[in-house]
């Protein structure tokens, strides 16, 4: 149990804060500023406070925490060097365990290898001896994550999954045999529903989701038929398994991936390549989500107190490389929920 004496801080869990009599009332307050209430915050209570600089993706600056810590301590920013950086209550954190050799003489591709799941799981397949075509929109996140691996056997594309001519750069870049394809890179909706739903919209979140996955896909597998062997691991979502996570778009999109993953494994089944998705829950990396609709807000909003605590991007990288790897052996058409039993509920 907290210490009501002791102040709050940027390291203090949200929990703490909501449950504070100042600090409770202050970060309800900001979120009300942008249209949300703290069930925004249930699947991230143990959080600190402070990783919302990071999990807002921008949207929660390090100058509004320092302003709310301020704020909940009379003006003053208390310092508190012995607070842990996050409450020992929950469960233990996930400790990520290298398999030396794992991906040894293989050729991985990554989308959305610039953060997050794809640079997570794109991590941990070069740590595990694989070469890999980390590809991105961003120039600048490969070029960190090329960086944060010089010693690693990285090839970095910066390219549009979306465009013919990139994706053709992707295969290239790739050279002769690819040995694995994990397509993670993907984009959200704005939670509308279908009257509400706009052509933009559904333009964009099946370009990226369905179109862009499609594309390379499509590009990559006779690499794998010529080879006799391959994994594709796909990532759809828990929106790809039920109807209360997502807008319509996003949905639908998903839902389209678990079909192409399950349609692919059957026609694939008797050429040496495996077919799987992975279908992530929340995680940290893409827990904000825009409400465009009154109905989106009201109907998935109620649906998100039952979410399961946040995971971290490594974890999912341990889903995903379970199934691109040897050890995946003998599952293919796979629909695997890593999203911490709330496909159970």
């Amino acid at each position: 149990m907290r210490d009501p004496n002791r102040p709050l801080t940027a390291k203090s869990s949200i929990g703490d804060w909501l449950d504070h009599p100042v600090g409770g009332p202050l970060l309800r307050d900001l979120l009300a500023q942008g249209g949300q209430d703290e069930s925004a915050l249930k699947p991230v209570r143990l959080f600190a406070l402070q990783r919302l600089v990071t999990l807002s993706q921008g949207k929660m600056p390090q100058s509004v925490v320092d302003d709310l810590v301020a704020k909940a301590n009379g003006g003053v920013t208390p310092v508190v060097d012995d607070e842990p950086e996050e409450p020992a209550a929950g469960p233990a954190p996930y400790a990520e365990r290298i398999t030396p050799g794992r991906f040894e003489g293989q050729t991985v591709i990554v989308t959305g290898a610039g953060s997050g799941i794809g640079r997570a799981t794109a991590s941990r397949i070069v740590r595990e001896g694989g070469r890999v075509v980390a590809v991105d929109i961003s120039q600048e996140r490969l070029a960190e994550f090329a960086a944060a691996h010089t010693d690693a056997d990285v090839v970095v594309v910066t390219g549009d999954i979306t465009k013919d001519d990139d994706v053709r750069a992707i295969v290239e870049a790739a050279g002769s045999r690819v040995d694995g394809l994990a397509n993670i890179a993907g984009i959200m909706d704005d939670m509308t529903p279908l009257h509400e739903v706009s052509d933009a919209v559904w333009q964009r979140v099946f370009a990226v989701n369905v179109d862009g996955l499609f594309r390379l896909s499509r590009a990559v597998l006779p690499l794998m038929l010529a080879a006799g062997r391959g994994s594709v691991v796909n990532v759809a979502s828990e929106a790809g398994l039920r109807g209360s996570a997502a807008g319509l778009a996003y949905t639908a999109s998903k839902h389209a991936v678990v079909g192409i993953t399950k349609s692919s494994a059957y026609m694939y089944g008797g050429s040496g390549i495996r077919v799987n998705a992975v279908a992530p829950g929340p995680v940290a990396t893409n827990i904000q989500a825009t409400f465009a609709s009154e109905l989106g807000q009201e109907r998935i909003g109620a649906a998100m107190q039952t979410l399961p605590p946040v995971a971290e991007p490594a974890q999912l990288a341990a889903s995903i490389t379970f199934l691109l790897s040897d050890d995946g052996t003998n599952v293919s058409g796979a629909i695997l929920p890593s999203d911490g039993g709330w496909s159970a509920q």
